[in-house]
C-alpha cells in the first residue's frame, strides 16, 4: 500500500471516529435537554479549533472569562474544553465534585514524549496513589522542614554570587534552585555551570511545555497520527518525541543510578532517593522504577517553577523600589545587620509575607494550574459538562484545592 493509499485510509477513520464522537456528544447533550456553558461560538465540524491558543493561552482564557463568565465552554475538533475563572467554580467543582473532576486529559504527546510517568498527568488510580504517598511522605509540609538546613546553604551561596555579578542573577537563582532540589532529593552536588543533570531536566521539561496545550501538536486532537512513521507528510513530531523520550530516560535514570552507585561504595549522603531505597528493601521489594519516577518529578517539578518566582521577585522589586526599601527596612528591624533571616523570622515580617504572596498572585508559576477531566457526563447549575471534558482552572483557586 503506497503512501497515499495510507492517507486516505486514515482520513476515513479519523472522520469516522471524529462523527461518531460528535454524534454520541450531540445525543447526549440532546438527551439532556440542557446546554453546554457559555463561549465562544464554535464553528461547523472544527469548533474553536483555530480559536484555541497554543502560546499563553492563560490571556486568551481570562479575556473569554471577561466575556463570558466564570464558566467557560469551547471545543476542538471534537474535543470539549471548560475553563473556570474564580475561586467559587473551582471550589465546588474540583472540591465538592472531585469525584468527577479528579481524572486527567488523555494527552497523545505526553506518552509519546516518555512523561506518562508523572504524576502531575497520570490518571486517578492505583499508580497514582502509590506516587503521591511517596511524596508526601518527604514532601509534605511538616516533613520538609528536615530540608532546610541545606536551603540556606544553598541562599548564601546565591546571595554571594549576586554580589560578584548580579547581571546573571537569573544563572545564580537556576543555580541555586537545582542545588537544592538535586542535594535534596539525589544527595548529589551540582556544578556551578553545565552541570550534565541539570540539563538533562531542563531540556526535557522544555519539550513537554511546548506540546501539551490543545492545538499544540495535531496528534493531540488526532491520537491515530501516532501509529504513523516519522517520514511521512505532518508527522514531524515522531522525531520531536523520539528526542524527548531519550532525554527523559537518561533525566530518570542518571541520577537514580549515581545514588545506588554510593550506596553501594558505602558513600554515605543524605537524601530522598537513599531513604525510599532503604524502605524498599526493608519491606522485601522492589520500587526502584517507581522511586526513580518519583526522583524525577520532584526535580523536573521543582526547579523550574522555583526559578520563575524568584525571577518574578526580582523584577517586582526592581520595578517597585519603594516596596524592595519598606521590606528591606522590615527585614533590618526584625533581625538586625549582624546575620541573614531564617525561617523563624517570617512571623515576625508581615509585609514580607505580603509581597511573598503578591509575587505567586500577580505572576503565577502555573497559570492554568494542572488539566483536569470528568470522569464522567455532569450537570452544573443547568449546564451539561461531558465525560472527558478538559478542565482549566483559575491558578490560585486550583493549586488551593488540588496540591
Amino acid at each position: 500500500m503506497d503512501y497515499r493509499s495510507s492517507f486516505a485510509l486514515l482520513g476515513s477513520l479519523v472522520l469516522l471516529k471524529f462523527l461518531g464522537e460528535k454524534a454520541l456528544r450531540a445525543w447526549k447533550r440532546y438527551s439532556s435537554g440542557l446546554p453546554f456553558p457559555p463561549g465562544p461560538p464554535p464553528q461547523i465540524f472544527v469548533g474553536n479549533y483555530r480559536e484555541i491558543p497554543t502560546e499563553h493561552p492563560w490571556l486568551t482564557y481570562t479575556d473569554w472569562g471577561n466575556r463570558y463568565g466564570d464558566l467557560v465552554h469551547a471545543s476542538a475538533l471534537g474535543q470539549h474544553i471548560v475553563i473556570v475563572n474564580s475561586l467559587k467554580r473551582a471550589s465546588e467543582l474540583f472540591e465538592k465534585r472531585s469525584h468527577i473532576y479528579s481524572d486527567r486529559p488523555v494527552v497523545a504527546m505526553i506518552e509519546l514524549l516518555g512523561w506518562e510517568f508523572n504524576i502531575g498527568f497520570l490518571p486517578y488510580g492505583e499508580r497514582w496513589r502509590r506516587q503521591r504517598r511517596m511524596f508526601q511522605q518527604h514532601f509534605r509540609r511538616d516533613a520538609s522542614q528536615k530540608y532546610r538546613p541545606i536551603q540556606i546553604q544553598k541562599v548564601h551561596s546565591m546571595l554571594e554570587a549576586f554580589l560578584t555579578s548580579s547581571q546573571e542573577f537569573r544563572e545564580h537563582i537556576k543555580t541555586l534552585a537545582a542545588g537544592i532540589i538535586m542535594s535534596t532529593v539525589y544527595g548529589y552536588e551540582i556544578q556551578p555551570t553545565n552541570d550534565r543533570f541539570v540539563t538533562l531536566s531542563e531540556e526535557s521539561v522544555k519539550k513537554v511545555a511546548e506540546s501539551f496545550f490543545p492545538g499544540a501538536q495535531l496528534v493531540n486532537t488526532f491520537p491515530i497520527l501516532r501509529h504513523l512513521p516519522g517520514w511521512l507528510p505532518g508527522c514531524g513530531f515522531q522525531q520531536f518525541a523520539a528526542e524527548s523520550r531519550d532525554l527523559v530516560e537518561e533525566m530518570k535514570s542518571a541520577p537514580f543510578e549515581f545514588v545506588k552507585q554510593h550506596i553501594l561504595e558505602d558513600v554515605v549522603a543524605k537524601s530522598v532517593v537513599g531513604e525510599l531505597l532503604s524502605a524498599s528493601e526493608a519491606r522485601g521489594r522492589s520500587d526502584d522504577k517507581m522511586i526513580a519516577e518519583v526522583a524525577a518529578v520532584a526535580y523536573a517539578a521543582g526547579a523550574d517553577t522555583t526559578v520563575s518566582a524568584l525571577a518574578t521577585f526580582v523584577l517586582a522589586m526592581a520595578l517597585h523600589p519603594d516596596i524592595q526599601k519598606r521590606a528591606q527596612n522590615e527585614i533590618d528591624s526584625i533581625v538586625g545587620t549582624q546575620r541573614l533571616p531564617e525561617s523563624g523570622d517570617r512571623p515576625s515580617m508581615p509585609f514580607v509575607e505580603a509581597v511573598y504572596r503578591e509575587v505567586k498572585r500577580w505572576r503565577p508559576v502555573l497559570p492554568l494550574g494542572v488539566a483536569h477531566a470528568t470522569s464522567e457526563d455532569d450537570i452544573y447549575e443547568g449546564y451539561f459538562i461531558p465525560k472527558g471534558t478538559t478542565i482549566y482552572g483559575e491558578e490560585a483557586a486550583v493549586t488551593r484545592f488540588t496540591s
